[in-house]
């Protein structure tokens, strides 16, 4: 099974971006996108109606904003929606499809905000998350946690860290949170395969040509149960493709 997850800032403006195209060429069996930005009414037919896919979209309340979206090949035996705190919930970030015993989630984390206004919430967030895929995991249900964490957990994961100890996604509580979802039972794969490799980013501000330059964060994850470790053939990161401030992130599971 193939999962690709991407951040597409904008689900309609990135259809002018070659989505399309890469949508085609990605050979997934499931896709998530996560900042979606578009209610129920809003989201382009050419999306809810590929041929050969299931589409599914959790949208903010709030037009405009946030929000997730997962398409897979085969119908899920479930689909599950956010985590039970209409903090969270109302903001369209969490969206779960069970395939048997594995579970593939869409989430959009939210983001600490300038000053930490937002942290507390992250914090919660991120508490909330490790409660429930745990719980799922002691059920005996794998889990691959994909999506937009807005987390750089380590200083291996920005290309700065020295100048944003105390900036959004990289404030010490929000990384401790991506610690302790880690040390609860969960494994970032890609780090795992690659655990001294730099410049693998995911996000680069659009100010400064920061990704010709590579000035990036990594911020989007594929992590998963330990059960899968030994099933993944391949995690990666297509920092080649275009349309978005983020890149897309893959992973191969027999």
């Amino acid at each position: 099974m193939r999962i690709v997850t991407w951040n597409v800032n904008g689900i309609r403006a990135i259809l002018g971006k070659g989505f399309e195209d890469w949508f085609a060429k990605a050979k997934a069996d499931v896709v998530c996108l996560q900042e979606i930005k578009a209610t129920h009414d809003k989201v382009p037919d050419v999306l809810r109606t590929i041929k050969g896919w299931n589409a599914f979209f959790l949208p903010a309340k709030k037009p405009g904003y946030s929000g997730v979206a997962l398409f897979s090949r085969d119908k899920p035996d479930e689909v599950w929606e956010g985590l039970g705190d209409a903090r969270f919930d109302d903001e369209g970030r969490v969206l779960g499809a069970r395939f048997g015993n594995l579970h593939v989630v869409s989430a959009y984390f939210p983001n600490s905000q300038e000053g930490g206004k937002r942290l507390d919430l992250k914090v919660d967030f991120c508490a909330d998350m490790t409660k429930k895929l745990a719980g799922l995991a002691k059920k005996k249900q794998e889990v691959v946690l994909t999506g937009d964490y807005n987390i750089a957990h380590e200083r291996i994961d920005l290309a700065r860290p020295d100048d944003n100890g105390e900036n959004p996604g990289f404030f010490p509580r929000e990384r401790q949170a991506m610690s302790d979802f880690l040390g609860a039972g969960f494994v970032d794969i890609l780090r795992e395969r690659n655990p001294k490799k730099e410049g693998l980013y995911t996000w680069w501000s659009y100010r400064t040509a920061a990704r010709e330059r590579n000035v990036g964060w990594r911020i989007d994850y594929t992590c998963i149960t330990p059960g899968l470790r030994s099933r993944v053939k391949d995690a990666w990161i297509e920092s080649h493709v275009m349309g978005s401030d983020h890149c897309p992130v893959g992973i191969d599971i027999r």
